[in-house]
């Protein structure tokens, strides 16, 4: 199986799955296979974000998931909550969980990844672990449990940094990429419907008065 090139692109058709919304914000869950954004060229033009504003068209970008990944988002309806929930994200003041099955069994119940990230520029989007020149990125995870019918394990990821594929790429680092990555994962670890990374739970401060936000999408695998 090869990495799916973004000519293969085929949006799922499924309604707007609204978890969320206020005067400030929105939140919605993400299908997996759903751009976040438009990408270049026409074809790739169906996103989350269009799909959003064609229901809440004063909607605006906070941040985003990958293509393959699906969960939780926060969108901001008006430029007060765009400003103070992008400033919570860029502080790392937000929270993150992720549900992901991976590859092989992590002999560790608990642990942290520790590994710098950059673009692997010939072979972009990809990133990869660079020492010189690389980004802080950290990801701390936890075993959920062990599956017995394939050699899998499904763990929830706690990223305290936001680099583009993270959870990929450091998962992959420590020998148990997350199955059916079509860029990091090889082998019997490709063999599943989907990437199997799901964003569970995002929690922040809501931009009118603070309080503190909490909201899961529920898994579907």
């Amino acid at each position: 199986m090869t990495p799916m090139t973004f000519s293969d692109y085929t949006p799922p058709d499924v309604p707007l799955d609204v978890i969320h919304a206020d005067h400030e914000v929105l939140i919605v869950g993400k299908p997996a296979g759903l751009l976040s954004v438009p990408g270049k060229g026409e074809h790739l033009s169906d996103c989350l974000i269009a799909r959003v504003q064609a229901a809440f068209p004063e909607a605006l970008l906070v941040h985003r998931l990958d293509r393959d990944t699906s969960g939780v988002m926060v969108f901001a309806l008006t430029r007060h909550a765009q400003r103070h929930l992008g400033l919570q994200f860029e502080k790392r003041q937000t929270k993150k969980t992720y549900l992901a099955r991976v590859y092989g069994k992590i002999a560790e119940r608990t642990g942290t990844v520790d590994l710098p990230l950059i673009v692997d520029w010939p072979n972009r989007p990809r990133q990869m672990v660079c020492h010189e020149t690389g980004k802080q990125a950290i990801t701390d995870w936890r075993v959920q449990r062990y599956e017995d019918d394939v050699p899998a394990t499904r763990v929830r990821l706690f990223p305290k940094t936001g680099r583009s594929h993270q959870l990929r790429v450091h998962m992959l680092a420590i020998g148990h990429p997350i199955l059916g990555d079509p860029f990091y994962a090889t082998g019997e670890a490709l063999d599943a419907p989907r990437l199997m990374l799901h964003a569970e739970n995002l929690k922040f401060r809501h931009p009118d008065g603070g309080k503190g936000m909490s909201f899961t999408s529920k898994c579907p695998f």
